[in-house]
């Protein structure tokens, strides 16, 4: 959740410590999701509960549906973390991000409004302008005395003023992206069902103006911070030696890319270690 979360100043996925919350969009209303584990790493027991909202059976059917996609939770990563933890300069990070599922964004559109503003930014100036986007465009909801905000949808976007979308800290290039993007989603010329079905390099082809989205197979060029951790990391002398390895990942490979934003988390603290494996004395 923290490798979700990444930031603090995130507004929409939130981590307390104890419990994930998010505002979304469920029957055309505001609902709150909340997550609670009651297991354990190995045996994990996690429990949801809906609140703001009416939970009606379908409104819980489809938040489980959406919270276990954002938590990636219908993804095995036994064969993922097996190839993380074979190399030597990777192992101990591997093992304290025992439990580490790739997590993703509920909708397409909101894929997009988490690329688009970081690109060539700093992870804190991508989300400071995500932020603001929010701020101005999304819906909010308070619960038990809370205020959470609910992510803009790509109707609402497709139908803003450009000179708006600068207001949130884009470039006017970003905020014409960000644009065409939603009126292409809100018109239905481009759906998730219909990227799901093409292989990765036709995805990448249809996807033009932004590569790489939600598939573990593909790791994303051109992301120098991560490059860069990862190399630390793995103790590489150059981006040659680290593009060898994503390629020894195969399909794996995408799983990597989050080894990188979540060593960066580690080492600012934002995410503790899991507990150490009672089989192993690898040092965490």
């Amino acid at each position: 959740m923290r490798v979700l979360q990444r930031r603090p100043t995130n507004l929409i996925d939130l981590w307390d410590g104890e419990r994930y919350r998010r505002a979304v969009r469920i029957d055309g209303r505001p609902v709150l999701l909340e997550v609670q584990n009651s297991g354990t790493l190995e045996v994990p027991d996690l429990r949801l509960s809906l609140l703001g909202g009416a939970a009606t059976a379908h409104a819980r059917s489809d938040a489980s549906e959406m919270a276990s996609a954002i938590l990636g939770l219908d993804q095995d990563v036994t064969l993922y973390e097996r190839f993380a933890e074979a190399p030597r300069t990777l192992r101990s990070t591997a093992f304290a991000l025992r439990g580490m599922r790739p997590p993703r964004y509920p909708d397409l559109f909101e894929t997009f409004a988490n690329v688009i503003p970081f690109q060539q930014l700093s992870v804190e100036a991508g989300m400071a302008v995500v932020a603001q986007l929010v701020r101005r465009f999304g819906e909010g909801m308070t619960v038990r005395g809370t205020r959470f905000h609910v992510f803009p949808g790509a109707g609402l976007i497709a139908e803003a003023r450009t000179v708006s979308l600068k207001q949130s800290g884009m470039s006017l290039r970003k905020a014409q992206t960000l644009r065409s993007v939603a009126r292409s989603i809100a018109s239905g010329a481009l759906t998730a069902g219909g990227i799901a079905e093409l292989p990765s390099s036709e995805a990448i082809d249809r996807l033009t103006e932004v590569s790489g989205i939600g598939r573990l197979d593909v790791f994303p060029p051109g992301d120098a911070g991560v490059e860069r951790s990862l190399m630390a990391l793995m103790r590489l002398r150059s981006p040659a030696s680290l593009a060898r390895i994503v390629d020894r990942f195969g399909d794996c490979r995408g799983l990597l890319y989050f080894y990188g934003i979540a060593s960066r988390a580690l080492e600012a603290g934002l995410i503790r270690a899991a507990p150490t494996l009672m089989h192993t004395t690898a040092p965490l």
